[in-house]
């Protein structure tokens, strides 16, 4: 599958076409935000067959546009002004504070305690909590695709970046410590994809050669396993995917536990998901929508194109509903009888957060419920799922806490980047 910049669910500036600028699914795959020249939205993934818009702003231009988790902090990069970092509170509908960098901004990162900023040959990582720019990391290798991935697990602040232009190595930074922890020379050749696991513990790196995939530990950097086209036998390289994918897991089978080698020998793909077109550029998630796992597809024309996918059997995953996620689609294809329906639907009420209220910190810590409460009683704050924290759970104040707005307008900082 084709995607618009590896593996990390996110787009860059250059975005996917003339119509959507660009898109990004959110940490925990649960929300989506779109941008446009006339501005972005944000979408709730909770269902499959309705999609809800839960804001929308006419902000011109946009070319980046990421959400923290389901928070109302939105940051904002326009094409206009794209050395220039925008941060809101899209609930108030309110700039918490600005930020101007001495070059273009390729891409930002976000979890619970650090914002990073990706410039081509720098980074600066913020403090989330009041925006204070805490490091700025100068002379990087040249990253022009704005390369870089952040853990979402705020206990494991991991950043991967690249750490040569001309070979596939890995620079391993510890955001919470502000220190580099270890360098892995992952590939010969430049990369092309970064991306952590769930509980930043691990790490999958591919290069811009793209055979190979591996997948190391953190934060030691040592290599756990391989994925390599072509490794099962002598046997020509077929040109479809799905041998390609086959392949893949097959070749992986002596890497991993006992228990799932069994599925992976298998010579072919254990699931597969046909587009719609081809030639597109594209980004994916997989989420849990509705207690059952899905594969997310936002197309280049923009459309949301929702796969189901069977954890047990695999095989060919099947589409399950296609939202439109804005009117003016080029060469969208035929509606079906549910789309059209859709477009003839009045757009849903933006929800109340506090009907989807987090529930109180005495619940076991498994708890994975998101959202910020509004009634102001004992309900207030987030519930933080169990793999964003270590030693338990986390409340944040969406008004008072998070983040202190007042700072951000009238404090001082130190550091490189400009704050207007």
């Amino acid at each position: 599958m084709e995607t618009a910049e590896g593996s990390d669910g996110t787009s860059g500036p250059s975005g996917l076409a003339s119509g959507l600028g660009c898109a990004s699914f959110n940490q925990d795959s649960t929300s989506l935000a779109v941008g446009t020249g006339m501005g972005y939205k944000l979408y709730s993934l909770t269902s499959v067959e309705k999609l809800d818009c839960i804001h929308e702003s006419d902000s011109p231009d946009v070319s980046i546009v990421e959400r923290l988790f389901s928070s109302s902090l939105v940051v904002v990069v326009s094409t206009s002004t794209p050395r220039r970092m925008n941060v809101y509170h899209f609930k108030k509908g309110t700039e918490i504070c600005n930020y101007s960098y001495s070059h273009d901004i390729l891409a930002v990162r976000l979890n619970r305690q650090r914002l990073v900023v990706c410039l081509e040959e720098s980074i600066y990582i913020h403090n989330i909590k009041d925006m204070k720019l805490l490091k700025t990391l100068l002379n990087t290798p040249s990253n022009p695709s704005g390369l870089c991935a952040l853990s979402v697990n705020h206990s494991n602040s991991y950043l991967a970046h690249p750490g040569s232009a001309t070979i596939g190595e890995i620079v391993v930074y510890d955001a919470n410590i502000l220190s580099t922890v270890t360098m892995i020379p992952a590939h010969d050749t430049p990369l092309a994809a970064l991306a952590f696991n769930a509980q930043g513990t691990r790490l999958a790196s591919a290069s811009e050669r793209g055979t190979v995939i591996r997948v190391f530990s953190i934060p030691d950097g040592q290599r756990l396993f391989e994925f390599r086209r072509g490794m099962k036998s002598g046997e020509e390289a077929s040109p479809t995917w799905t041998a390609y994918v086959g392949k893949m897991f097959s070749a992986a089978s002596s890497y991993l536990p006992t228990g799932v080698t069994g599925m992976m020998s298998q010579d072919r793909a254990f699931a597969t998901a046909h587009l719609l077109a081809m030639g597109r550029r594209n980004i994916c998630t997989l989420a849990v929508i509705q207690k059952l796992p899905r594969l997310l597809v936002v197309s280049a024309d923009g459309q949301l194109l929702i796969y189901n996918v069977d954890p047990q059997e695999g095989g060919e995953c099947t589409l399950a509903h296609k939202h439109r996620l804005f009117c003016c689609d080029e060469d969208s294809g035929e509606e079906t009888e549910s789309e059209r329906s859709n477009l003839n639907t009045p757009p849903p009420a933006c929800p109340s957060y506090a009907a989807t209220a987090a529930l109180p910190t005495a619940v076991p810590v498994t708890t994975t419920l998101t959202g910020y409460s509004e009634d102001g009683g004992a309900k207030k704050g987030e519930v933080i799922p169990e793999h964003e924290f270590a030693a338990g759970p986390v409340c944040l104040d969406d008004e008072n806490e998070f983040p202190p707005i007042n700072w951000c307008r009238d404090g001082s900082r130190g550091g490189g980047a400009r704050r207007s």
